[in-house]
């Protein structure tokens, strides 16, 4: 297997490498920041959030992801910070993403609408034990580990409200390429797409679907998802991504600000024979910056 990945490896390598998709998920509703700038702040609140995704089990070298999310409101929830970290291997392919997010936000109707951008630094890096098998002959494959960085943008627009949220939004949008040695690796252009409601059913239980779309080059991807929040302790759901695979979703308020879920993929795509799933586990929290204003309840009698 270590072999025929390494020829699968060298095959993706020549003088110009191109178009690696971004990390795949299957929790999206928790990594909205990840993709879209304009997303900070919207919380109201200071949340960070860690996900951490191994792909494709029992397949060697399969993609192992993980993200760290933390954003909070400014100047009266008028501007959201944020600041992302992506750690994402693939055989002997690693890849280090920082993201600094910055949005406007403004009242449009009952909710909000934000405009935001985000300034990143890639760091590539294919490992040093890699080695080509004797049947490939291509000199622009590295005989030791390289490494390299480069500077990339985001930006996006956000909306939301109590009911719905939406959002469009593009990464690597200057389409950087980090050099590599004696080739280079370029960054396409991600463009992305969401929208989620709350539907309350009744006061214990609300509905949260949501449609995540992604598209790189000529290829497009989305998930569809339902979770049921049940007094808003717990949830369970479920989840389809075209041609590839059906996810289970699962997770609990531990407390009024920690939260944990877990997501199990099962594998549609010809990997199935070959893996046993995919586990996602997801960790936030959210501290309330607001003070809660207790009510002055007045007693006409001493009015």
């Amino acid at each position: 297997m270590k072999k025929l990945l390494a020829v699968v490896t060298a095959s993706c390598l020549s003088t110009l490498v191109l178009a690696q998709q971004d990390p795949q998920f299957s929790q999206n509703m928790f990594n909205r920041l990840y993709v879209n700038p304009a997303y900070a702040g919207s919380s109201e609140a200071i949340c960070a959030s860690g996900i951490f995704r191994s792909q494709w089990v029992n397949y060697d070298g399969a993609p192992k992801t993980g993200v760290f999310n933390i954003d909070a409101p400014l100047a009266n929830d008028k501007i959201g910070v944020g600041l992302s970290f992506s750690n994402d291997q693939l055989g002997f392919e690693k890849t280090n993403w920082v993201k600094l997010a910055g949005a406007y936000r403004f009242d449009v109707g009952s909710g909000k609408l934000a405009i935001g951008v985000d300034f990143d630094y890639l760091q590539h890096e294919i490992d040093g034990d890699f080695r080509a098998p004797s049947t490939v002959d291509d000199p622009a494959i590295p005989a030791n580990g390289v490494n390299g960085g480069v500077f990339d943008m985001g930006a996006g627009i956000y909306y939301n409200s109590e009911k719905v949220y939406a959002g469009i939004s593009s990464t690597h949008l200057m389409e950087s390429a980090v050099e590599l040695d004696k080739f280079s690796k370029e960054f396409k252009r991600h463009y992305y797409g969401m929208f989620g409601m709350n539907f309350e059913v009744s006061p214990m239980v609300v509905l949260r679907p949501m449609i995540f779309v992604k598209n790189v080059t000529d290829n497009t991807t989305f998930d569809v998802n339902l979770n049921a929040h049940f007094n808003e302790r717990f949830w369970l759901g479920a989840s389809y991504r075209n041609e590839d695979a059906i996810v289970v979703l699962a997770g609990v308020n531990i407390t009024e600000k920690l939260r944990l879920g877990y997501s199990y993929d099962i594998t549609t795509s010809d990997v199935k024979d070959y893996s046993s799933g995919t586990h996602e586990f997801m960790l936030g929290y959210c501290f309330n910056v607001k003070k809660k204003i207790t009510p002055v309840i007045k007693n006409v009698r001493f009015l």
